[in-house]
C-alpha cells in the first residue's frame, strides 16, 4: 500500500537537517523540521536562508521563490507534530542509544505505515529498525554532505524493508532531485565502507613518512582525478566523525585491515577535528 508522501518530517537541525528539509521544502513538500532547543532550530533555519539566498544572488531562484521554499518550513521542539507527517528521517548525533530512544517515541507518534527512515552514516539499520514496530517501513537515507548540492542518496535496506518501503523512498529522492542508490545493511554501508580506508591509508602514508598531507592530497586530485584530497576530506568531515567510522568497521567486521590509523587518534586525542576545530592535517584560519 504505497502513501501519498506531501508532508516530510526532520529531526535535527543540525548540518545534515537542515539539508535535507531545505532539499525537501524546494521539492514543493511541507517540511516539519525538529530540534531539541529553539536556538538550534533558528541556527538551521538561518543556514537554509543564507544558502537559499546564495541562489537568490546567482539568479537561480528569486525572492520570492525562497520566501515560498522557507514558507513550507514549520518548525518545532516537541515531536507530536510528527503524526502529521507522511515520512520522518532523522538526523540527530550518531549514537545508537539517542536514535533508538528516538525510533520508539517516533514510532508511537507517526500513523501505521508512515515510513521512518535514519541518515544514519555507519548504524545498523536493521539495528534501528528492530527498536520500532513496523521494521517493514524503516530504512535508511543516507544523505551526502552538503545536501542541497550533493546528487546521491544512499538508500540502505534494513534485513526487514519492504520493497514497496524502497520504492517510495526511491520515489522521493527522485521527487527530491536526488539519484538514489540501492544498497544493503552492513557496516560503513558502501560509501563509507569505501571512503574511509582511503582516507585510513592517506594518514598512514603521512604517519609512516611517506608524503607530506600536501603531496598525498596532490598525488589524490591530480593522479586520480579526486576533487578533494583524502585528507583535506577528512578535515573537512571531522577527524572524530572519521575516527569513529573506522571503528564502526573495525568493530562491525572484527577485520584488522579497517584498523583506524594510530595519528588519527591521535590528533583526535589533542582536539585537532580538523576544519571545525582550526586544525586537523592543516591549519585553517
Amino acid at each position: 500500500m504505497s502513501h501519498e508522501i506531501s508532508t516530510f518530517g526532520v529531526v535535527g537541525a543540525g548540518t545534515m537537517g537542515n539539508g535535507i528539509a531545505q532539499t525537501a521544502a524546494r521539492a514543493g513538500l511541507s517540511v516539519i523540521l525538529r530540534d531539541v532547543e529553539q536556538r538550534f532550530i533558528d541556527r538551521g533555519i538561518a543556514a537554509i536562508d543564507k544558502s537559499l539566498q546564495r541562489d537568490v544572488d546567482k539568479e537561480r531562484l528569486t525572492a520570492d521563490g525562497k520566501a515560498e521554499i522557507l514558507g513550507r518550513i514549520a518548525t518545532t521542539t516537541g515531536l507530536e507534530s510528527f503524526s502529521e507527517a507522511d515520512i520522518v528521517v532523522e538526523a540527530i548525533t550518531e549514537d545508537l542509544a539517542v536514535k533508538t530512544d528516538l525510533f520508539r517515541s517516533l514510532d508511537r507518534i507517526a500513523r501505521p505505515g508512515v515510513i521512518l527512515a535514519s541518515n544514519t552514516s555507519s548504524i545498523s539499520i536493521t539495528k534501528l529498525a528492530a527498536s520500532t514496530s513496523r521494521p517493514e517501513r524503516f530504512i535508511g537515507m543516507h544523505f551526502m554532505n552538503p545536501v542541497p548540492v550533493m546528487k546521491l542518496v544512499e538508500i540502505i535496506r534494513g534485513v526487514a524493508t519492504a520493497d514497496e518501503t524502497y520504492a517510495d523512498v526511491k520515489a522521493l529522492s527522485e521527487r527530491m532531485g536526488k539519484t538514489p542508490v540501492e544498497v544493503n545493511d552492513a557496516p560503513g554501508f558502501v560509501s563509507n565502507r569505501v571512503l574511509m580506508p582511503m582516507i585510513n591509508e592517506a594518514i598512514f602514508c603521512v604517519y609512516e613518512g611517506v608524503g607530506t598531507p600536501e603531496s598525498i592530497d596532490e598525488v589524490m586530485k591530480l593522479g586520480m582525478n579526486h576533487p578533494m584530497g583524502p585528507l583535506t576530506l577528512a578535515d573537512f568531515i571531522g577527524l572524530d566523525v572519521c575516527l569513529a567510522i573506522m571503528n564502526v568497521l573495525y568493530d562491525g567486521f572484527n577485520d584488522s585491515k579497517y584498523r583506524p590509523c594510530p595519528l588519527l587518534k591521535k590528533y583526535v586525542d589533542a582536539g585537532w577535528l580538523g576544519r571545525k576545530s582550526g586544525r586537523g592535517f592543516y591549519v585553517y584560519g
